[in-house]
């Protein structure tokens, strides 16, 4: 064969990379285009093997989210508005009690306090959780009345993120939390602080949500890939009136504080022979008023009897605190033992 038929050829005897571009790599072929994507699965790992690998790897939250503060290397801490108890304010924080009072869907201004910045991309992340041990495997949701009002996307969220289009709501595919993120700022020229706005969407006493349970916040400073650089924890409660439930809840702390002593000693068993004793003495100051008479044979026995009973009522007159000895008849022993029981 010549030279020129070799270079006739139909396409499909060119190279192998041609024939697999050709056969396997075109987007003209629709049965390999609707397949369940194992393919450009495939294709994308060979080609980008990084992505695949980042995608595998996602972490995923903890079965129970920790409460404990940890400011961590960037010392990450928090700053809230001194509002006060009057009946007019939207959200007050109680130092004393560690809690937060606010008012339902109002914005609450929490500042963001770091010493060394963060790195690149760090997100602000806000869960809610029960704060007793029986409720904490529970998710903290909106009631289901609150919910049907809400036609938003993220209308399950408890905490809302006011003020920022950056704001993302997630929901664990294992624990079903909630929890929404928002980028870190830097402080703005003259501030040490970033301040994020946060909503509560539901009351404490909502039926169906957290139904009176009380609540935790926690605030983590977090990487993009989900390291956790510091948490800080604090209590919630959403209410008609937060600067009258801040203090009232105040005043109880002082009261029971002031109650309680520093050291307790254990109570003595109570005596229940005093009840059976005031019972007898009572009994027997009513005996007293009543006269009873006596016989006596032998008249030295009756002297001693009558003498006793002479101490007796000079003791009723003078008083219990006047103790004096009876005294018995000198010759009555010797009278008993010589002396006739003639009357």
């Amino acid at each position: 064969m010549e030279d020129s038929d070799f270079n006739n050829l139909p396409l499909s005897q060119n190279t192998f990379h041609d024939l697999w571009n050709n056969v396997f790599l075109s987007t003209e072929n629709e049965s390999l285009a609707h397949t369940d994507g194992i393919l450009n699965q495939n294709l994308d790992f060979w080609e980008n093997p990084e992505t695949m690998q980042e995608t595998i790897n996602v972490p995923t939250a903890p079965t129970v989210p920790a409460i404990s503060n940890y400011a961590g290397q960037h010392e990450f801490n928090l700053e809230f508005n001194d509002s006060g108890t009057a009946k007019s304010v939207t959200s007050t924080f109680s130092n004393k009690l560690g809690k937060l009072f606010c008012q339902l869907a109002k914005t609450t201004p929490i500042g963001i306090l770091v010493k060394e910045e963060p790195p690149q991309g760090a997100v602000i992340r806000a869960t809610a959780v029960y704060k007793k041990t029986e409720h904490v495997a529970e998710v903290v949701k909106r009631c289901p009345h609150h919910q049907s009002e809400d036609p938003s996307d993220n209308k399950s969220h408890l905490i809302r993120v006011e003020g920022s289009q950056l704001a993302q709501y997630f929901e664990d595919p294992n624990t079903k939390r909630q929890s929404v993120t928002v980028p870190y700022e830097r402080p703005q020229l003259g501030s040490q602080t970033t301040t994020i706005l946060l909503s509560f969407m539901c009351n404490s006493s909502c039926m169906g949500g957290m139904n009176r349970r009380p609540i935790l916040t926690i605030l983590t400073l977090e990487t993009t890939e989900g390291e956790v650089l510091g948490r800080r924890c604090f209590e919630v409660r959403v209410c008609a009136c937060p600067g009258r439930d801040r203090k009232t809840e105040e005043g109880n702390v002082e009261k029971n504080g002031a109650k309680q002593p520093k050291k307790r000693k254990s109570a003595p068993a109570p005596d229940t022979s005093s009840g059976k004793k005031s019972k007898s003495a009572s009994s027997g100051e009513e005996e007293d008023k009543d006269v009873y008479s006596l016989t006596i044979r032998g008249r030295n026995r009756y002297l001693w009897f009558k003498s006793l009973n002479d101490g007796l009522e000079l003791m009723d007159k003078v008083g219990p605190k006047v103790k004096q000895e009876i005294p018995a008849p000198s010759s009555g022993k010797r009278l008993l033992k010589g002396g006739s029981d003639s009357d």
